[in-house]
């Protein structure tokens, strides 16, 4: 099993969309990442109907740093039809304000064929960079 497996099996093992009340549905969405330590973790979205809820991704890097690492080596998101599907812009966000080498974040576009992409591909120009020199 390559590590995509892996991290794909993790976030389908999570991924259950329900309704958690009248006003918030979770888990259509699912995340799963590696950090530079080793570790698994994931996340599912939480939908509001305020607008407060959460996507997977940040979700699953929220629960990284809640066990205190910050370092991501490589994040996918299974979508409700099982497809990949890549971040959103607050989600690219996030991760780039995570760490100075953020941008080589290897995100799965394809499961079929891994296609991968850095962040940094996805965010280019980053406005954040010079904040890492201080």
């Amino acid at each position: 099993m390559d590590i995509w497996e892996e991290l794909y099996a993790a976030a389908r093992k999570v991924q259950n969309a329900r309704a958690i009340s009248p006003f918030i549905d979770a888990g259509g969405v699912a995340a799963a990442l590696l950090t530079k330590a080793g570790n698994i973790y994931t996340g599912v979205c939480i939908d509001t109907a305020a607008s407060l809820g959460m996507c997977a991704e940040r979700n699953a890097m929220a629960c990284m740093i809640t066990h205190g690492e910050s370092r991501i080596d490589k994040i996918l998101a299974v979508m409700p039809d099982g497809k990949i599907g890549p971040p959103c812009c607050v989600c690219r966000e996030f991760m780039m304000q995570l760490d100075r080498d953020s941008g080589e974040i290897e995100i799965l576009l394809d499961y079929e064929t891994r296609k991968t992409v850095r962040l940094k591909e996805l965010v280019p120009q980053w406005w954040g960079y010079d904040r890492f020199a201080l």
